[in-house]
C-alpha cells in the first residue's frame, strides 16, 4: 500500500522534484536525467515519484514551462511599465531581451542536441496543444497592455515568434557575427505589424 503524504509533504516533494529536475536537465539533458536519479536526490521511493508524475517527461516539461512562464511574466511586466505607450523600439527591445534570456537558460542546447524532440514525442498531444494556446494568449496579453492593430491574428503572431525562436538553434550556421542583429531586425518587423 503506497504511503500517504500530508499536503505539506506533497508540496515539499513536488518542489524538490522540480528543483532537482531543473538541475539535472540543465546539467545532463533529457536523456541522462532518469527517474532513479531524481528519486535518489529527493530521497523518496521510486513509486512515490509516480504519485506525482506519470513520466519523467511530464515533470521535465513542467519545469521548462515554468521557466518559460517566468521569462514571459518578466516581459509582460516590462511592457506594463510602459503604461500603454510603447514605441516600436521599446517593444522590440523587450521582446528581443526575452529571446536572449531564453537562450541563456539552456533551452536552445536541448533543441540543438535533438533532446527537446525526444521530450515532445513522449508527451501527450493535448499537453503540446495547451502550450501552443498559451503562446497565443501571451500575444493577447500584450494586446491588453498596448494598442495592437485591430486585424491582428494572435495565432499567426504566436507562430511567427515561435518560428523565430527556433531559428536561434541555427545561429552558427546562419552566421553568429550578425545573428543577434538580424534577430532584432526580424522582431522589429513583427512588432511594426503588431502596433497600431
Amino acid at each position: 500500500m503506497p504511503k500517504t503524504y500530508s499536503d505539506d509533504e506533497r508540496a515539499y516533494i513536488k518542489k524538490r522534484l522540480k528543483e532537482e529536475a531543473a538541475y539535472l536537465l540543465s546539467t545532463f539533458g533529457i536523456r541522462r536525467t532518469t527517474v532513479d536519479e531524481l528519486v535518489e536526490r529527493v530521497k523518496i521511493p521510486k513509486g512515490t515519484f509516480y504519485l506525482f508524475y506519470d513520466s519523467k517527461e511530464l515533470l521535465l516539461f513542467e519545469v521548462l514551462i515554468e521557466q518559460h512562464e517566468i521569462i514571459e511574466q518578466q516581459m509582460l511586466d516590462e511592457i506594463k511599465a510602459l503604461h500603454g505607450h510603447a514605441t516600436t523600439d521599446e517593444l522590440t527591445e523587450i521582446i528581443y531581451n526575452s529571446f536572449l534570456i531564453t537562450d541563456k537558460i539552456g533551452l536552445l542546447r536541448l533543441i540543438t542536441t535533438g533532446e527537446i524532440e525526444l521530450l515532445y514525442r513522449k508527451l501527450p498531444q493535448e499537453v503540446m496543444q495547451n502550450h501552443f494556446i498559451q503562446d497565443s494568449s501571451m500575444i493577447k496579453s500584450i494586446g491588453e497592455l498596448l494598442p495592437l492593430s485591430s486585424d491582428i491574428n494572435t495565432d499567426h503572431f504566436a507562430t511567427a515568434f515561435r518560428n523565430l525562436f527556433i531559428t536561434m538553434v541555427y545561429k552558427r550556421e546562419m552566421g553568429e557575427d550578425f545573428f543577434n542583429d538580424a534577430l532584432k531586425l526580424t522582431i522589429r518587423g513583427l512588432v511594426l505589424q503588431m502596433i497600431t
